[in-house]
């Protein structure tokens, strides 16, 4: 491509051979750093099991009743493979900017310059909203899912004891999809770049939109409670009540012309 990289003259074997280098480096960042998240134990699952504290910051602004609720182990091996997940799990949240990085290096060189802008813009941006929705996650979502559903009883003869299995399962599980919905606005911003989408289109079938996304709830709930079936519809609606009220082509030619301004004046000082 004109302007483009170097690499346009490498065989297809070469840029395998590129591809297997950066997949290494990202393999080792990530063993690297869950083998430490795996020796530093405690300090993890301080973190992993805080949300079923009733000390926990957000039931002090929640109010209510206090609650315990036990975690329990029901199988020999699961301490130590749940040990492991959360391990790789956190291996994989630190190691998450440099994995970007080292994607983005791969296929930088095949855009071309004002390609390569949106595609540092969009790939902060979107490194940037989905931890957003991880962190909202975990101090209010899982908290209102877990305390609602763990001291819910339909008799008081029976009493909840949550797995540890399922504890660490709701969460992650919760974290990964509230960081895909806070991804809406970033697949909106791209979708009206090539022209799919528009506001006009959004605010003519966000009903139907509606429709769909409580029928997609219903049938196929991540975690198979009608509850947190609702809060991600409910943080999924705030998202679209956010973006289908702006038009994103005159929002991203506002901030391309800002940014190419900036670039020049930046290139002239240097």
């Amino acid at each position: 491509m004109a302007n483009g990289a170097s690499s346009s003259g490498q065989s297809f074997w070469e840029h395998l051979d590129v591809l297997r280098s950066v997949l290494l480096k990202i393999f080792v960042a990530v063993c690297v750093l869950m083998i430490i998240a795996f020796c530093f134990k405690e300090p993890l699952f301080q973190i992993v099991l805080a949300p079923k504290d009733p000390n926990f910051i957000f039931y002090h602004l929640l109010g209510g009743e206090e609650f315990h609720v036990d975690i329990i182990n029901t199988k020999l091996a699961s301490q130590f493979t749940m040990h492991v997940k959360v391990a790789c799990y956190a291996g994989v949240l630190l190691a998450s900017p440099y994995i970007i990085y080292q994607l983005f290096t791969f296929i930088s060189p095949a855009l071309y310059v004002s390609e390569r802008r949106y595609a540092v813009w969009a790939t902060l941006w979107g490194y940037l909203l989905f931890m957003i929705g991880v962190l909202l996650n975990y101090f209010i979502i899982f908290p209102l899912t877990f305390r609602f559903l763990s001291t819910y009883q339909v008799s008081s003869d029976v009493i909840n004891t949550i797995t540890l299995t399922s504890y660490i399962e709701t969460l992650m599980t919760l974290c990964l999809v509230m960081g895909l919905v806070f991804e809406m606005p970033l697949l909106s911003w791209f979708l009206s770049r090539i022209g799919v989408l528009s506001s006009n289109f959004m605010r003519k079938y966000r009903r139907h939109a509606i429709v769909v996304v409580l029928t997609g709830l219903v049938f196929r709930d991540v975690t198979k409670t009608l509850y947190t079936a609702v809060a991600v519809f409910l943080t999924s609606k705030v998202m679209d009540a956010v973006i289908y009220r702006f038009d994103y082509s005159k929002v991203v030619m506002i901030i391309t012309a800002h940014y190419e301004q900036v670039s020049k004046a930046v290139g002239e000082k240097l």
